[in-house]
Formats: C-alpha cells, structure tokens, sequence
C-alpha cells in the first residue's frame, strides 16, 4: 500500500494520508472478534438472501471439509514434559524421526496451535493438523445457510449437523441430503426425532447395513436431493481456491471460525449476485 496507488484509492486513501500501521489489522480483528460482528453479518446475507426468495428453508444438504492447520506436524508433541525430545541437529527447525512412535490427540498436541487435531477425512489420505469446517446448503439455489467450524473428531460432522438442523426456523417438513460418512442409526433417528427426513446416501458396507431403508429411498425426492447435495462441494472448492480455508493462517478455534464464516459470507454474496444476474437475462 505505500507504493500502489491503486491499494490507496480502493481503501480511501489520498496519495499523501500515511498509511495505518500493520497492528491496527490485528487489532480491529480482535474487536471483530470479541464483538461477534462477523457472525451477526453471516446471518444478516442470509436474511437478505430469504427476502429475496432466493431460500426456501424446506431441503437442505450438510457436509465437512478439513481445514489445515497453521502448524506443522513437528509441533504435535506429546503431552508428557520431557517426553518427546527432539533428536539432535542443526538449526532452528530441527528434524523429527516419527517412525514407530504412536501417536494420537489422546496423548499429543501441537505446540503452535492446542485447538488444532491430527485427522484424516478419509482411508488412505495423510493425517493433518486441522479442523473441520461443517455448511449446512440450501438446496435450492445453493446458498450457504449455517457455517461453523469444530475440533476436528470422528463425530464432529454428524453432531454439528444436527446442531444446526436443530435451530432451523420455520415448521414446514424438511429434508436433509448427506453423504455415506452420516449413515449411522443415532443420526438418522436424531433427524427423525427433529421432524427432519434424512436422505443419506446409503452405506452398504456398514456394519449391520444401512440405516436408510426403504420408507425413505422409494420417494423421488430422496434421488433428488443425493443428486443436488453433491453442490455443496462447490462452496468448499471456491473457499480453498478463492477464499483463505485451503490452510487456515490464524490459530485458534475462535479465529478459524471466524475466518470460516467470512469466507461463505463471500461465497453467498458472490452466488447471489450471479442468481440476480441470471433472473435478469
């Protein structure tokens, strides 16, 4: 900013004002923080988007994605002092030999950021330093309704959605499209018990079987909403491209979530103007 004048005109500043310093982001961030602004502003696009009906708070889609951690896996130490020191060598950033050596959130944390969880989304992928962020997506013009970030468990995506399905609004009958990784009996009961229909892709490899049977899959409803669901990978992929949600750059579960929120908050704004756009042509 002190030598682009184009910086200096986009933030409203003349070609002579002294430009802030760098702290004053890192305070304003704090009173951003402190102050829930970002999360009243969430809710605020979301309630001009359903005075556009552009929502209809009847079929929703919920999913999670992991997001990195600023903090590399040398930091995940156990939580013994003493225990778990490093092997001689140079430099600052000295190397780690992890073979053999079990290690899990029980008995390890990281040093840089404690709220960070060592975690694999899937069989076979590598095991980060993250957390996990859940959207809760309309299914009619895919606009993000709910973000939120938690800890990164084995259950986080599951309870976090019916957290969220829980304080949806309105008394109509509602759906809720998910993937294989939710077809569990205590999720699809919980739907049920909230007057949500579960359309949960079915895992047939599951123990016991799937918990969806056929009450739910002969409707054509339920084939529509595993098919429209799949959009809400579309949000995830903008947020870790386009937005800051690919390796999060603050630590914290506060400042991850708040930088989560922002990010749809982007996502919703930009999906809005391109549906308005649209209803133009």
């Amino acid at each position: 900013m002190n030598y682009n004048l184009l910086f200096l005109w986009f933030v409203g500043l003349s070609v002579d004002d002294i430009v802030w310093n760098h702290s004053t982001f890192s305070k304003n961030r704090d009173r951003l923080l402190e102050h829930e602004v970002i999360p009243a502003l969430f809710k605020e696009i979301v309630e001009m988007a359903h005075k556009k009906n552009l929502l209809n708070y009847e079929h929703f889609s919920v999913d999670g994605t992991l997001i990195q951690a600023w903090a590399s896996r040398k930091s995940f130490r156990s939580k013994k002092v003493g225990d778990d020191d490093e092997k001689p060598g140079g430099g600052r950033n000295k190397g780690r030999d992890f073979r053999g050596e079990k290690r899990t959130n029980d008995t390890h944390a990281s040093t840089t950021d404690p709220d960070s969880r060592i975690y694999k989304k899937s069989q076979g992928s590598e095991a980060k330093l993250g957390y996990l962020g859940h959207t809760t997506m309309d299914n009619r013009n895919g606009l993000i309704v709910n973000a939120k970030v938690s800890l990164a468990t084995g259950t986080a995506e599951r309870e976090t959605a019916l957290d969220v399905l829980s304080e949806l609004p309105g008394s109509k009958p509602k759906t809720v499209g998910a993937d294989k990784g939710y077809d569990t009996r205590g999720f699809v009961e919980s739907c049920r018990g909230l007057g949500v229909t579960p359309h949960v892709a079915q895992n047939g490899k599951r123990p016991g079987g799937s918990a969806i049977d056929g009450r739910t899959t002969r409707h054509t409803g339920y084939q529509a909403s595993l098919k429209v669901r799949k959009r809400i990978e579309e949000g995830f992929g903008w947020g870790k491209n386009i937005g800051l949600i690919r390796q999060i750059k603050v630590r914290g579960l506060d400042r991850v979530n708040e930088v989560f929120d922002v990010t749809f908050i982007g996502w919703n704004l930009t999906r809005m103007k391109n549906l308005q756009n649209q209803s133009v042509l």
